[in-house]
């Protein structure tokens, strides 16, 4: 099994990562809040975690992957004051909450789909959770980690730090600090301490999602949830949590009190988090009219946009920055991830269609050998190095410079012997297709139509009609294909 080191939150620094019980890893990753449209930045963080569950599953782990979804208690702000942002999209649309839920819920896996993303072991969501959530209020209390005030519970963060626990090592916040960034909001007069946070909320009248409680009607906090589900599904302590860097504080520090407090035990033993994307250096944010959704990448419609970009595309694209790094969106980054897309893609399709021919009279090429295979050992290199896709996509295209010397007959399959050669194509097809989650993006012809348009090519070639020969040369460019005029063959290619 592979030594993969990661980098973990907790502690800033790499770590070799080694689960609580052995070949199993547990793994939760914050969902969306399904009241809007996916957007960009939910995309990369989803894709991180999709590439390392693929490759926790490649070397071998069995890999239980809960991925929650937000469907109540996640307020406007963030904070523990206004609307609930499901309860006010459904004023907004005159819709019931749950209608809004489905939507959004419909459109964020159609996306995922859409990017090829492995389905979770597990999604469970926060109003399905409701009885494990009013317990473990119950629970807090009982502890006397926290306390009721006007049909309120919240967390007290005082009594947690006297029993020798920290709140804020995750983010690296100072309470002090945080105390003077605190403002004074609805709510606050009745917390112990301003930085106390809601475990459960008493509900307004006009509040349209509410549950009966001990406490009176209300809804839990929304950190509350994914402490909940993941101790459900993956106990009281599990390997992997992961989620976007705005998320680091303050939901994922309060989930480490929470699940600390119920427990005694640290809940995570990693934590990772995704950095943020950037639009021509700039913060994405829909206030500069610089924020995607994906389908306006898809489509190209937007002001921001030479060109549309394919799923695929923009997938390799946020592929080659490690997932710690920022990502900047340029058109001409864009396009290059095109360029380098179908580059690879040509070489997956090649790949799957060529064939060992032994030669006794070829000799073994010990420095091409020995390059193939320190390429191969590279990827698993640079994925080890906490999953450094941006790495692990160059040693891909050294390996693609063999599999194009193979198919263009510059090279004979007996030079590197059998066993590097079908190594090459079986690790080649298997990094593009099951790790970086990568798929040929099938042509609008069928394979049986564009092979009959070679056919003619050759028919029209071997006559001498030039006339027709670029006929169908220009169809194939139409379609973002071209014609490869090889001396031992005629093959069509993605264009590059």
């Amino acid at each position: 099994m592979q030594t993969l080191k990661i980098y973990n939150s907790l502690t800033r620094q790499k770590e070799v990562f080694e689960p609580i019980v052995p070949k199993h890893v547990g793994m939760y990753v914050c969902g969306p809040t399904v009241y809007n449209f996916v957007h960009l930045g939910n995309v990369r963080t989803f894709m991180t975690f999709d590439v390392l569950y693929r490759y926790l599953i490649h070397i071998g782990y069995k890999v239980r992957y809960v991925r929650n979804i937000t469907d109540v208690g996640h307020l406007v702000g963030d904070g523990d004051e206004g609307e609930d942002k499901i309860g006010k999209m459904a004023k907004l649309e005159q819709l019931e909450p749950m209608e809004i839920v489905q939507r959004y819920t419909n459109d964020f896996h159609d996306v995922l789909k859409l990017f090829n993303f492995l389905p979770p072991s597990i999604e469970p969501s926060a109003t399905g959770h409701m009885v494990e959530q009013i317990e473990a209020v119950r629970d807090l209390i009982n502890k006397g980690l926290a306390y009721e005030a006007n049909g309120s519970v919240y967390f007290d963060i005082n009594k947690y730090n006297e029993s020798g626990n920290n709140y804020g090592k995750l983010s690296g916040r100072i309470l002090e600090d945080l105390l003077n960034e605190t403002r004074e909001l609805d709510g606050q007069a009745e917390k112990r301490n301003p930085l106390d946070f809601a475990v459960w909320k008493k509900a307004a009248p006009e509040h349209i999602m509410q549950w009966p409680s001990p406490w009176g009607m209300g809804f839990p906090g929304w950190h509350l949830e994914c402490t909940c589900m993941s101790a459900k599904y993956l106990g009281k302590q599990f390997d992997i949590h992961g989620g976007g860097m705005d998320l680091k504080f303050p939901h994922h520090e309060c989930e480490i009190a929470q699940g600390t407090g119920l427990t005694g035990v640290e809940p995570v033993k990693y934590w990772m988090h995704s950095n943020m994307l950037t639009v021509n250096g700039q913060k994405m944010s829909k206030s500069l009219g610089n924020s995607f959704l994906p389908a306006e990448l898809i489509t190209g419609n937007h002001p921001l946009l030479e060109q549309a970009y394919s799923p695929m595309t923009v997938r390799f694209f946020m592929l080659q920055s490690q997932y710690r790094s920022t990502l900047d969106f340029s058109n001409d980054a864009l396009k290059a991830a095109q360029k380098g897309y179908r580059r690879l893609i040509n070489g997956l399709r090649v790949s799957k269609n060529l064939e060992f021919v032994a030669n006794d009279e070829v000799v073994i090429d010990e420095k091409k050998k020995a390059e193939i295979e320190k390429s191969i050992e590279g990827f698993y290199e640079a994925l080890n190095d906490d999953l450094n896709t941006a790495v692990a996509i160059a040693q891909l295209f050294t390996l693609l410079k063999y599999v194009n010397m193979i198919y263009m007959n510059q090279l004979q399959p007996a030079a590197i012997g059998e066993d590097t050669f079908e190594k090459l194509k079986a690790k080649f097809v298997d990094f593009i297709e099951n790790i970086l989650g990568l798929e040929e993006e099938k042509p609008t012809n069928d394979e049986a139509v564009i092979q009959g348009m070679l056919e003619l090519y050759r028919d029209h070639k071997a006559k001498q009609e030039y006339d027709k020969v670029d006929q169908i040369r220009t169809y194939f460019k139409a379609n973002s294909m071209s014609i490869k005029d090889m001396k031992h063959k005629i093959d069509w290619a993605w264009e590059e």
